[in-house]
C-alpha cells in the first residue's frame, strides 16, 4: 500500500479530490482543462511543492494535510530517464503538460508516478479523478497543517 499526501487550503477541502484547480489553471503535468489531483510521497515534499509555487507568504494560513492510500497496482510510472531534458524547466514546457494530459484522457491508470521537479529523486503521485479505479483510492482524515515560519522568512 502506498501512502501519499495532499496539502490544500481549508476553503478548498470539500473539493480537494476533484482536480478542479489543475483543470482551471493547469500544472506541470497537465494542460488547462484536464482535472488531475497532485499528491506527494511525503508530507515534507508536499510542503516544498506548495512553497515553490507560492506568490506570497500571506496565503499560508488555514491549510489542511490529507493522506491518501492506494495499491501500487493502480500506478503507472514515468521514469526520470524517460522524460525529455526540459521536463523540470520553469515555465513548464507544453510537451510535459501534454504527457500528463494524454495519460489522463486515455485513462491508462488511476495514478501516475512522476519525479518531483523540486526534488527529482522523490515522487509525486498524480490522481486521475475520471479513472474508474479512482474509487479504490482511500482518502484519509484531514488535519490542520501549519507551515513552520522559518520556511517563509523573507517572503
Amino acid at each position: 500500500m502506498i501512502r501519499a499526501w495532499r496539502i490544500v487550503q481549508m476553503r478548498f477541502a470539500d473539493r480537494a479530490f476533484e482536480g478542479e484547480g489543475a483543470r482551471l489553471f493547469g500544472g506541470r503535468w497537465n494542460r488547462r482543462g484536464t482535472p488531475i489531483i497532485y499528491t506527494s510521497e511525503s508530507l515534507s515534499l508536499a510542503t516544498l511543492e506548495i512553497l515553490v509555487n507560492l506568490d506570497s507568504a500571506a496565503t499560508l494560513d488555514r491549510y489542511l494535510s490529507i493522506p491518501v492510500e492506494f495499491d501500487d497496482s493502480l500506478c503507472k510510472v514515468l521514469a526520470l530517464d524517460a522524460l525529455p531534458d526540459n521536463w523540470a524547466s520553469d515555465p513548464v514546457p507544453p510537451n510535459v503538460q501534454e504527457m500528463g494530459s494524454s495519460w489522463a484522457a486515455a485513462r491508462e491508470s488511476a495514478v501516475l508516478v512522476v519525479p518531483s521537479a523540486v526534488v527529482p529523486q522523490e515522487h509525486n503521485f498524480l490522481l486521475n479523478p475520471r479513472h474508474p479505479d479512482f474509487a479504490q483510492i482511500r482518502i484519509g482524515r484531514s488535519t490542520e497543517f501549519d507551515f513552520d515560519q522559518r520556511l517563509i522568512r523573507g517572503f
